[in-house]
């Protein structure tokens, strides 16, 4: 939609779900997007999105704003996927468990995110609530996806900056943000070849403290992945697309073509196919 102004992918969705038969023809495609999301927003049918979702809204939109935190999805942890991080004035994990997941892989993704986080949160299903909260460490914070769409806080997490490994947070970050954390700790960095920058920083990175190195990390990241300039995009999406549009990389100039194609007339959507 983004790219062309249109997605014959959505028009076959829409037509194979059924979900147009409860809507009008004149409504809009973004009023197809929200019945899918009120849908899958039913307990027992949440999936990993609808968790991002109400994370994005309740939290990083709601107690913050986009001109004071960021948001990584998908963000790559040794061999793990942190499935949220907000970066405010610290960096916080979020991990979904939802009716949908296994909580089979939780202890090896919270000691992995305790090498990078200095705050991890367990956000989970009713089903999976009791279970969390026996397995994962005192220092895990714990919360929950109500019926009502709300998140409550169950187990509040504790910071630990200084437990975090300035190894493992080089190595979930880019080469140049490397560089940017430690110039900014007032670190001269030599000049080599490519071939042996990498090298070179990672020796230096980890002689940083576990605090300068995650607290360099916020810092840098908050620029380097700056979402202030998706605001006017999301402001002018439905709710139901706001965590995608921020999840999803897209071109400034695709922006305008995505708000036109969300509002096209379900009936001429469907011609897209």
């Amino acid at each position: 939609m983004a790219r062309k102004g249109k997605s014959p992918i959505f028009a076959r969705l829409a037509s194979e779900s059924g979900l147009c038969d409860s809507l009008s023809a004149s409504q809009s495609v973004h009023s197809l997007f929200d019945t899918a999301f009120a849908l899958l927003e039913k307990e027992g049918c949440r999936d990993e999105y609808i968790y991002k979702a109400a994370l994005t809204r309740r939290i990083l939109l709601g107690r913050h704003s986009l001109r004071s935190a960021s948001m990584l999805t998908e963000f790559r942890v040794g061999e793990c996927k942190a499935d949220l991080v907000i970066l405010n004035g610290t960096a916080t994990v979020y991990e979904v468990k939802s009716e949908r997941d296994s909580l089979s892989r939780l202890d090896r993704q919270v000691i992995a995110y305790s090498r990078v986080f200095a705050q991890i949160y367990v956000i989970a299903g009713e089903s999976h609530v009791d279970a969390v909260m026996s397995s994962v460490p005192r220092d895990v914070g714990v919360m929950r996806l109500n019926s009502r769409f709300q998140i409550s806080k169950l187990r509040e997490a504790t910071g630990s900056p200084e437990f975090t490994s300035p190894a493992a947070i080089f190595d979930s970050i880019r080469t140049v943000e490397a560089r940017m954390i430690l110039e900014s700790r007032g670190v001269l960095v030599p000049a080599v070849p490519n071939t042996e920058l990498s090298h070179v920083l990672r020796r230096l990175f980890i002689k940083l403290s576990p605090r300068s190195a995650h607290e360099g990390m916020v810092q840098v990241l908050k620029k380097t992945r700056n979402l202030l300039p998706l605001s006017n995009l999301v402001n002018k999406l439905p709710l139901s697309l706001q965590t995608a549009a921020l999840s999803v990389p897209l071109r400034k100039l695709d922006h305008m073509r995505l708000i036109a194609a969300v509002n096209t007339r379900i009936e001429d959507a469907m011609a897209w196919a």
